[in-house]
């Protein structure tokens, strides 16, 4: 697979789209746990960075099942969104 200019990336004759999300990692014991929240995706690890790209493999599928499923315009008005915003919050209970 190589980069093309536009910031998609060429696999034989098919051309991808490159997305991006967020990720939230966390430790659970002696292994770290990682999170899409855009998508609900979660995956796991050894260690923070490993628990990022085991992720980053889990999304990936999770995208490919979706076009595979015909499901890509239910995410559409996420994936092409310029404006998202993560944050903390507080809550009491």
């Amino acid at each position: 697979m190589k980069t093309i200019r536009n910031g998609g990336t060429n696999h034989g004759d098919k051309k991808l789209k490159r997305y991006k999300f967020s990720a939230t990692v966390w430790a659970e014991g002696k292994s770290y746990v990682s999170k899409c929240p855009e998508l609900g995706v979660v995956s796991f690890g050894s260690s923070p960075e490993r628990a990022l790209v085991k992720l980053e493999e889990a999304v990936e599928l999770y995208l490919e099942n979706a076009r595979l499923l015909g499901l890509m315009p239910n995410l559409a008005p996420m994936l092409k969104s310029k404006h998202r915003f993560t944050t903390m919050m507080e809550v009491t209970i």
